[in-house]
This record gives C-alpha cells, structure tokens and sequence, in this order.
C-alpha cells in the first residue's frame, strides 16, 4: 500500500506525477464542486425566468379594452401576444381558465401626444402611449401573486394618420409590454 504525503517527493518535483496522486488531487477538487452544485435549488429556464416548481398549466384571459381609445382588436392583439411570448419561454401550457399561474388585465391608457415639436410649432412626431394593469395569481406561491403595471410608447410621423399605423404599432407595443409583463412575473425583476 502507497502512503500519501502532503510533502512532494522528487519525482513530482522533477515534474513526473504519480497516477494515484493525480487522481486524488482531481477528487478533492471534484467533490466540493459537486457538492456545491447539487446543493443548489434554483429552477432555470433558457428565457432567464424561474417558473414555481410543479407548475404545468397557465391561463391568461383576454385584456379588457377599457381606455377610451383602444378598440377591442387592440386589446385581443395584446393578449395574444402576451399568450405567445409566455407559451414560447416557459415549458407551460396554455389552459382556458384556473391555471397553476393566471393573468387577468386591461388597457387602462391609449393615448396620442404629439411630440418633436418643429420651430413652426408643429409636432414632427405622435407617440402612442399604452398603459396596461394586470393580475398575477400564482396559486402554488401564493405570495408571489399581485398587481403590476407597465406602459410602452411608439412614436410615428405626424403626417401619418393613427388608423394608418395603429395596428403596426399596436404589435410593437405589445411586443414590448408582454415582455414587461414576463419580466415583472415570472423574470424575478
């Protein structure tokens, strides 16, 4: 049987190892790094998200259109969208109603302000502004369930008619709020 030293004799010194050394040396740096990595608990996704453990289903019910200007395609874009980018970043599956997470919500702002006012006082640009509230209910976290709100803008030329632009814009927009929504749920922002 071979004793172990921790000091070195001459023929690691002389730059030859020995295979048992080597061997116990790559195994004790091996098993605190495994047991760090075992140790740990945190659910990752590709998307950056932490999805509750034992979650399968979520249910996001069509946005109310409740701003004065947003037309109920606005609002069934919006949800869509939402739907997709969920769907598309997390392993869940899209249910009617009483998912393990559910989103409720509305448009609550679709404003038009003019913006990039010129020297002959004129607006160069519009912005179209939409503001949204929803409701998160995680029913495996109880406590992770609650409000949130977020609000996107889109400029376009003042030479444009919103009707003319409104439904790109609307994409756009929804793009950027399905985001917010993932990010300020399920994204740990």
């Amino acid at each position: 049987m071979k004793r172990i030293s921790a000091v070195p004799d001459e023929t690691a010194c002389s730059g030859k190892l020995e295979a048992g050394n080597w061997r116990l040396g790559s195994l004790q740096l091996l098993l605190p790094s495994l047991a760090v990595i075992v140790s740990c608990g945190v659910n990752y996704s590709f998307s950056g998200g932490s999805i509750p453990a034992g979650a399968k289903t979520i249910s996001i019910q069509v946005f109310d259109a409740r701003a004065p200007l947003c037309t109920p395609q606005s609002a069934q874009l919006l949800t869509e969208t939402v739907r997709d980018l969920l769907q598309a970043q997390t392993p869940l599956n899209l249910v009617r109603t009483e998912g393990d997470l559910q989103y409720e919500g509305a448009v609550i702002a679709f404003d038009v302000q003019p913006v990039a006012i010129q020297a002959s006082e004129t607006a160069a640009l519009n912005r179209l502004t939409i503001s949204v509230s929803v409701h998160y209910t995680n029913k495996l976290e109880p406590k992770a369930s609650g409000d949130i709100s977020a609000s996107r803008f889109a400029d376009y030329s003042s030479t444009q008619d919103l009707s003319a632009v409104e439904a790109q814009l609307v994409e756009d927009i929804s793009k950027q709020l399905a985001q917010d929504i993932f990010d300020k749920t399920l994204g740990n922002w």
